[in-house]
């Protein structure tokens, strides 16, 4: 789950530009397109390698309009992008964020070595966040929209998790989460809470808080042993743990409640 306190970098340069986050900047052009991931592209324009409308690009962060001719190395590239949405069966153990400060590793490690060819030149940005040690599904996307569709409170997007605890689940206790238990930052919104043995339970949640399923289940007396997310939206996790792949249209119009940008 997201924390409120950490901005990804897309978001970070567009409120240092006053964008907003819908200003559209050069390496951010590229990484979406497809042409080159995000961190390739600020090398390339500050190596002197990319052309905009006939003259050399030096800043990563310099508008470029849709309509711009660019060129990489002298070759054309095309700006135009589509929505792209991966699944991935994220393992225990990761972090969901560029750079890991204990050497343990991080999604995009994870992913990068298992996606085709065809789809290593994007700029993929996680989908919310999954804590080191929960395991499950997390999306990815080369599409800001669509980040700010899935992790919006406005959305109402359910996001089901399956626990394991450390105590016997009650009636008493399933009532308490179904109602919503207040946390140090507020009640939270009624959950769905099934049991799924005498100490296990799926929780679904429409809300996106720091550590939120943990805190919950802390709340009502049930330590957290183990979780792994099952489902965003109507999306299961079918994957193997490791492996990803890339959702078609439909899913993600019909799964995920958003429309897909197209070229």
């Amino acid at each position: 789950m997201a924390d409120p306190r950490r901005a990804p970098r897309w978001l970070t340069a567009a409120r240092q530009r006053g964008g907003g986050g819908e200003g559209t900047w050069l390496s951010r052009a590229l990484a979406r397109a497809g042409v080159l991931p995000l961190a390739a592209a600020e090398a390339a324009i500050r190596a002197g390698r990319v052309q905009v409308d006939g003259a050399l690009a030096r800043e990563p962060f310099a508008p470029v309009a849709s309509g711009a001719r660019v060129h990489l190395d002298g070759q054309p590239v095309s700006l135009a992008f589509r929505t792209r949405v991966l699944a991935f069966h994220k393992p225990a153990g990761l972090v969901c964020a560029g750079k890991d400060q204990h050497g343990a590793g991080t999604v995009f490690d994870a992913l990068l070595p298992v996606l085709p060819p065809a789809l290593q030149g994007f700029g993929w940005h996680a989908v919310g966040r999954l804590d080191r040690d929960t395991t499950g599904l997390l999306l990815f996307t080369n599409d800001e929209a669509f980040v700010a569709h899935a992790t919006s409170p406005a959305t109402h997007l359910p996001k089901r998790y399956l626990a394991e605890v450390g105590a016997d689940v009650t009636p008493g206790q399933l009532g308490a989460l179904r109602q919503g238990p207040t946390l140090d930052d507020g009640p939270t919104r009624p959950a769905e809470a099934v049991a799924r043995g005498p100490r296990a339970l799926a929780l679904t949640l429409t809300e996106g808080r720091w550590h939120q399923v943990k805190r919950m289940l802390e709340a009502v007396g049930l330590p957290t042993l183990a979780l792994h997310r099952e489902a965003v939206g109507e999306l299961a996790c079918d994957l193997p743990v490791g492996q990803a792949r890339l959702l078609d249209d439909a899913e993600v119009t019909g799964a995920l409640g958003f429309t897909p940008r197209e070229g």
